[in-house]
């Protein structure tokens, strides 16, 4: 395969776009925990309040725009399964932000070697 040479300024150029390019990626993982820690958290209250309520107690789940009468133990279940969900996905979005920001770094570095090099000549 032929990769096309890049000038140093077209290079410097790119490095930059992806920079900020995976900055943004960056900002939006934090939005997207930031969003399932909510949920998470919503769903664990929601569930400590379930828990206190006697076993007789009618529950009703809202599906679309009604609501259908459902055990506790069913309710229960759901917001454990909510919150297990969200946790997965924080976790992934964590090792991906890792990633990106590892990435920054890395692309932040050779711009600085760039411009070092610029400065020598």
């Amino acid at each position: 395969l032929l990769t096309p040479v890049l000038s140093p300024g077209q290079a410097f150029t790119e490095l930059q776009a992806k920079v900020m390019d995976t900055q943004q990626k960056v900002k939006l993982a934090d939005l997207q925990i930031e969003q399932l820690t909510k949920t998470k958290k919503h769903a664990h209250l929601t569930d400590t309040e379930v828990m206190m309520l006697v076993d007789e107690t009618r529950m009703y789940e809202g599906v679309g725009r009604m609501f259908i009468l459902q055990p506790k133990g069913v309710i229960h279940n759901q917001l454990l399964e909510k919150q297990r969900i969200a946790e997965e996905k924080i976790k992934e979005l964590e090792q991906k932000k890792s990633y990106l920001e590892r990435s920054v770094k890395e692309a932040e570095d050779n711009i600085r070697e760039m411009l070092m090099a610029r400065r020598a000549q």
